[in-house]
C-alpha cells in the first residue's frame, strides 16, 4: 500500500516542468518547490515529467537536480526520480563496490522484487553500466558470500500461489539437517532458499516450525556475530516477511547513535508506492511511536521535509 499523496486535479506536466526550472533560476533554489511537485507524483508522472524536461530544456531532470542539490536531500531526490529498474540497478551497482555490510542490499532487490521486478532490474544494469548485475556480484564478492548472492540475483523465481506440499515437507527436513550439522553453506540449502518460489518457501518454513519447533531464523542465529548467517537471516525475512525485516531496517536506520541516511532513504524511496504503509504500521507496532514522528525526532531541513511528502505526511 502507497503512501504518496497526488493532487487533484494533477497539474499539467508542462506546468510542473516550468515550475522545476523556476525552482532552479534565480538566487539560491526553491527546494520547497521541489518539494511540492515530485514529492506529490506518482512513478508513472515522475517518468513523463523527466522525459518532457529533458524535451523541453536540452537537460536531464536528474543532473539539473544534482547540480542544484546537496547531500542526504539529493540523494533522496535523485533516488526518487528515478524509474525502479533503474533506481534497482543504481543500488545494486553501488552495493557491488562496497564491503561485505552492503551485501544486504542485493538481497532486499534479489528477495523482495517480482521476478519481472528483479530481471528489469537486471535489464536497466545492462544498460547504464554495459556489463551484467551477475559479473560484478561475482566479481566483488567470494567463498559462501558469492555462493548465496549469486543464485539470488540469477534467479526467476515462479510467481504462483501453487505449492507442494510433499515437497515441502521433504525440504523442511534438508533445512533442519544442514543448519543442525551447521552446514551454512550446503549447496541445497542455499538452492532452496534462492530458487524456489516465495509461496513454496512460505509452506516449506511453516512446516519446518511445526515439525522442529521454531522458526528457521531461530536456528540460524546460532552465532549473531556470522555475517553470512545474518545475510541468511535477511534472506529469509527479506521472502516471507518484507514488511517486517524494513520496518527492522528503518528502526537500526534511526536508533543509531546519528541517524543511517543511507538505509532511510532507501527503504522510504523504494518502497513508497509499495508497501510503505504497511511498513510505518509495523514500526508503529514494534515501536509504539508512527513513523513520521520518529523521522521528524532524527532527521531536519528538505531532507525531513521530502521524507514526509513521500509518507504522505507534509502538508502539501
Amino acid at each position: 500500500m502507497s503512501t504518496l499523496t497526488v493532487p487533484h486535479p494533477l497539474p499539467p506536466v508542462s506546468d510542473d516542468c516550468e515550475q522545476l526550472r523556476k525552482a532552479f533560476s534565480g538566487w539560491g533554489t526553491n527546494e520547497g518547490l521541489i518539494i511540492s511537485i515530485l514529492g506529490h507524483r506518482n512513478a508513472d508522472q515522475r517518468k513523463v515529467i523527466r522525459e518532457t524536461y529533458s524535451q523541453t530544456y536540452g537537460e536531464d531532470l536528474l543532473k539539473a537536480l544534482e547540480k542544484e542539490l546537496t547531500s542526504d536531500f539529493e540523494r533522496l531526490v535523485h533516488l526518487w526520480t528515478l524509474e525502479s529498474a533503474e533506481r534497482d540497478a543504481f543500488l545494486a551497482n553501488e552495493a557491488t563496490k562496497k564491503w561485505t555490510s552492503s551485501n544486504q542490499v542485493l538481497v532486499e532487490i534479489a528477495s523482495t522484487r517480482s521476478s519481472d521486478q528483479l530481471f528489469s532490474a537486471k535489464k536497466a544494469y545492462h544498460a547504464l553500466y554495459k556489463k551484467s548485475l551477475e559479473e560484478d556480484v561475482a566479481h566483488h564478492t567470494t567463498g559462501d558470500f558469492r555462493k548465496l548472492l549469486l543464485l539470488l540475483v540469477s534467479s526467476y523465481r515462479y510467481e504462483g500461489d501453487e505449492v507442494n506440499l510433499t515437497l515441502a515437507k521433504a525440504e523442511a527436513k534438508i533445512l533442519h539437517e544442514k543448519i543442525s550439522n551447521k552446514a551454512y553453506n550446503d549447496d541445497d540449502l542455499i538452492r532452496i532458499l534462492a530458487t524456489r518460489s516465495k509461496a513454496q518457501i512460505n509452506a516449506t518454513l511453516n512446516h519446518y516450525k511445526d515439525a522442529f519447533g521454531q522458526d528457521i531464523n531461530k536456528d540460524l542465529k546460532a552465532d549473531p556475530k556470522d555475517e553470512f548467517l545474518a545475510l541468511l537471516r535477511s534472506t529469509v525475512k527479506c521472502l516471507i516477511r518484507p514488511e517486517k525485516y524494513f520496518a527492522k531496517i528503518i528502526r537500526l536506520a534511526i536508533n543509531k547513535r546519528g541517524t543511517d541516511e543511507g538505509a532511510l532513504t532507501r527503504v522510504v524511496a523504494t518502497r513508497a508506492e509499495i508497501d510503505l504503509k504497511i511498513i510505518a504500521d509495523e514500526y508503529q507496532r514494534r515501536n509504539s511511536v508512527p513513523l513520521d514522528q520518529a523521522i521528524v525526532k532524527d532527521t531536519t531541513g528538505d531532507y525531513e521535509k521530502m521524507l514526509l511528502a513521500i509518507l504522505g505526511h507534509d502538508d502539501a
